[in-house]
């Protein structure tokens, strides 16, 4: 079959949502046209968002054979005031995140009043108003589908729960696509030639990245003398947490860098440089740092939960994943057998969600709809 024409609307368009959306764009046999707004302001972007890409599709000189929206849209808004061009083009959601089961931050005024509750029914009224519902993980998937219960029971009346089983038959995982071979291109053996352990934190610096674990963890095996380097990337806010500034002061002697790496070139470089990445987010729907991470062959030490056991083979669970308590010891461990982990390929795990390897599955689920 020859590819389709198909509109991809993204309203926080920055960030792994972009490089998604470009990404699929890019590697698709399909003709994909990405109507976006800037990534920021996200609860005005979940509010008025839809409004301002109806306008856009409205425009659009040709219409596609169909939409894919991203899980910031208001899908419902969008569809209603398209209605004369969107009617009878089918409509699929890609749950990059969800609202319910994002934890949110306890200093958030809309949490205290309860507002939180209208971006969960956002995401909610969305997978109903699609005609399919793709998640980026099982975790994701489960997770979202899970908490509708609780979620429609705190309603007065008229909860329509048989609405959930509606959602569950047209959703099915979809994992995210990633441009890791990229990676290849700025390979290298500097970490061969130090004798220490590089530490790696490549995430957002939030709270739901949970740093508090990560660098207590880090101040105590100082405290013991256990001798590794520290390597601080991953995207900032104006306010960030203040562990932050904790640990650039308690860790001085140990940092190589610290702070947003200001090119791909010098991320993946870094990437390729560290040895060791523990994980102690207490949120990740997918965890794209991770797979980036492995893929440039550093050993995951990762929590038991979330996303992270679907993307190891069973027989790695024990080598990789750790319960609650034990990062300390088990990062200790790594530190100690870092000439042992560095020969390891840890890359082989995770290729399978590189664009090339990703792609033609993407390809198929659109047709289906079309």
């Amino acid at each position: 079959m020859e590819g389709i024409k198909i509109t991809l609307l993204e309203p926080f368009f920055s960030g792994s949502h972009k490089q998604w959306a470009e990404g699929l764009q890019k590697h698709s046999k399909h003709n994909i046209q990405i109507l976006s707004l800037p990534g920021r302001h996200w609860k005005w972007r979940m509010h008025g968002g839809a409004i301002s890409l109806a306008k856009e599709f409205n425009e659009l000189e040709d219409s596609p054979d169909l939409i894919l929206a991203t899980s910031m849209l208001d899908l419902t808004t969008f569809l209603s005031l398209t209605r004369k061009r969107s009617a009878n083009i089918p409509v699929a959601m890609y749950f990059h995140e969800n609202q319910l089961t994002y934890p949110w931050s306890p200093q958030d005024r809309d949490v205290k009043k309860k507002r939180n509750n209208h971006y969960s029914f956002i995401n909610y009224a969305s997978a109903l108003a699609a005609d399919k519902v793709f998640f980026n993980s099982k975790y994701h998937m489960d997770s979202f589908l899970g908490a509708l219960p609780k979620f429609l029971k705190q309603f007065p009346d008229k909860r329509e729960r048989d609405n959930i089983e509606v959602i569950r038959e047209k959703s099915e995982v979809l994992h995210l696509g990633l441009d890791l071979k990229r990676f290849e291109d700025f390979r290298s053996s500097d970490r061969e030639k130090q004798s220490e352990a590089t530490i790696l934190w490549n995430h957002r610096w939030e709270y739901d990245k949970n740093p508090e674990e990560f660098f207590e963890t880090l101040f105590e095996l100082k405290e013991k003398e256990v001798a590794f380097k520290l390597v601080v990337l991953g995207e900032q806010n104006d306010v960030n947490p203040p562990i932050f500034d904790e640990a650039k002061e308690k860790l001085k002697d140990e940092i190589l860098h610290w702070a947003y790496a200001d090119s791909f070139e010098e991320y993946a470089k870094w990437l390729w440089r560290a040895d060791i990445l523990p994980v102690t987010s207490n949120q990740d729907f997918f965890g794209g740092s991770v797979i980036e991470a492995m893929y440039c062959d550093c050993f995951p030490l990762l929590p038991n939960r979330l996303a992270y056991p679907e993307h190891l083979p069973e027989e790695l669970d024990r080598e990789f994943l750790y319960e609650e308590g034990e990062l300390p010891a088990r990062l200790e461990t790594a530190i100690e057998s870092v000439m042992g982990i560095r020969q390891v390929d840890y890359q082989s795990i995770v290729k399978k969600y590189d664009w090339g390897e990703l792609v033609e599955k993407y390809d198929e689920k659109m047709e289906k709809l079309y």
